[in-house]
C-alpha cells in the first residue's frame, strides 16, 4: 500500500502527540513493507527527504509568523499536495485547522480515513467563538472522511450518539521500559521514589492548577515535578501562583524520551490531569514505565486504566493522595497496567491494526 499521514507537523517527533504516534505508526508500516510518506512543516528540524524509510514531504508553514492561522495554510499546501500524488491512503490525525480543506481532499483517487482525536471544542483554553467554530470542523472532519477512528471508547461513543457514525477503535500504542538507570535523574536533584510529578502541556483542561493547589495544601517537602513548556501565559499563571512553593519545580519541555521514562519509573506519584480527549500518548507511557498513576476521574482515563489507578476530582483529593500513598503498597496496579500494554497497548499490535484496517476499507 502507499500511505500518506498529514496533520502533524512532521517526524522525527520534535513536539509529542500526534508528531509521536505517527513516527511510531511511519516506521511500523515501513517493516510491513508498505510505502509511507508523512508530510512534515517546512520549518522542522530535520530538513532531509528520507527518514528510515518513511519519505517526507515538507510543505510552507507560516505559523511561526503568523500563529494559528499559519496552521491552516500548512494544512492547505498538504492537502493541496497530496491530489498530485496517487495514494491508496490518506491518513489524517486531527481535524481542527485541516477540515475547512476536506472538499479538496483527493478521495476520488485515495480512501481518507480520520483519527478524530479529541473533543477540541472542549478545551477552556479556547474562547467561545473559537469553540464554536472547532464544533464546526468536527463536523466537517465527520463529513469529508470516508471512515472515521477513534482512539478511545468514550470518542467512539460520542461520534456515534452526535453523528450516527460508525467509527473504528484504535488506541495509542506504547512500548514496555525494562531499563531504568537511576543517573538519568540525578539531574534533577531528586532521589528514587522521594518525589512526585506530572507531564503535560500546562492548559487548564489539562488540570495542572487543580494538582498544583493539592500539592500546596500538603505541605510537605516531596519535591513535585513539573514537565511541560511553561513559557506560555498560562505557564507564567501557574509559576506566579506558585512560586512561594520551593517543592514545586517547573523544568519545562522534555522530550528525550529515555529520561522522561526513568523520571517516571522512579517517581512515587505521577499524575495524569487530562480531561478532554481520548488515548493520552503520556499516560500509556506512564503505564509502560511502571508509574504509580493518579489520574483525573473521567471516561477517559477510566476506559484506559479501570481499577488499577488512584482517581482524584479537586485539589482536596490530590493533596489526600500526596498524605497517605505510597507507590511501594500498589504492585497489583503497576503490574496490571504493565499486562495491559503488553496485550492491548503494544505498539506492534496497533500498527497492526491499522495496516488491518488499511485492508479491509481498500476492499
Amino acid at each position: 500500500m502507499n500511505i500518506a499521514i498529514i496533520g502533524t507537523r512532521g517526524i522525527p517527533n520534535h513536539y509529542g502527540g500526534f508528531e509521536q504516534f505517527a513516527e511510531y505508526l511511519s516506521l511500523g508500516l515501513v517493516k510491513a513493507c508498505h510505502q509511507v510518506t508523512v508530510y512534515n512543516s517546512h520549518s522542522h528540524p530535520y530538513q532531509g527527504k528520507e527518514w528510515q524509510g518513511v519519505s517526507i514531504v515538507h510543505c510552507y508553514d507560516p505559523e511561526d509568523k503568523m500563529g494559528t492561522v499559519g496552521q491552516f495554510i500548512y494544512d492547505f499546501n498538504c492537502i493541496k499536495d497530496t491530489r498530485k500524488k496517487n495514494f491508496d491512503i490518506i491518513l489524517q490525525l486531527g481535524y481542527t485547522s485541516s477540515s475547512i480543506w476536506g472538499w479538496m481532499l483527493p478521495r476520488s483517487k485515495s480512501v481518507v480515513t480520520t483519527n478524530m482525536d479529541g473533543l477540541e471544542w472542549k478545551r477552556t483554553k479556547y474562547s467561545k467563538k473559537v469553540q464554536k467554530f472547532l464544533q464546526f470542523a468536527e463536523k466537517l472532519g465527520v463529513k469529508y472522511s470516508d471512515f472515521l477512528i477513534s482512539d478511545s471508547i468514550g470518542i467512539q461513543d460520542y461520534l456515534k450518539e452526535k453523528y450516527n457514525k460508525n467509527s473504528l477503535y484504535i488506541p495509542y500504542g506504547a512500548d514496555l521500559f525494562d531499563s531504568p538507570d537511576d543517573s538519568c535523574i540525578s539531574q534533577f536533584n531528586i532521589s528514587k521514589f522521594n518525589y512526585n510529578m506530572l507531564i503535560a502541556r500546562l492548559e487548564p483542561e489539562n488540570s495542572v492548577d487543580t494538582i498544583l493547589e493539592g500539592v500546596a495544601k500538603a505541605k510537605n517537602n516531596y519535591p513535585f515535578l513539573v514537565i511541560g513548556k511553561h513559557e506560555t501565559k498560562y505557564g507564567e499563571y501557574l509559576k506566579n501562583k506558585f512560586q512561594e512553593h520551593s517543592n514545586i519545580k517547573f523544568l519545562g519541555g522534555i522530550y528525550d524520551i529515555n529520561i522522561l521514562n526513568n523520571l517516571r519509573y522512579f517517581s512515587n506519584l505521577y499524575f495524569h490531569g487530562h480531561t478532554v480527549g481520548g488515548t493520552n500518548p503520556s499516560l500509556l507511557e506512564a503505564m509502560s514505565s511502571k508509574a504509580l498513576i493518579c489520574a483525573h476521574k473521567n471516561i477517559f482515563n477510566y476506559s484506559i486504566l479501570d481499577q488499577d489507578a488512584v482517581y482524584f476530582e479537586n485539589s482536596e483529593d490530590v493533596c489526600r493522595i500526596i498524605l497517605t500513598i505510597n507507590k511501594i503498597n500498589y504492585e497489583d496496579k503497576i503490574k496490571s497496567n504493565e499486562q495491559k500494554i503488553n496485550d492491548k497497548y503494544n505498539w506492534d499490535i496497533i500498527v497492526e491494526k491499522y495496516i488491518n484496517h488499511f485492508n479491509q476499507i481498500l476492499r
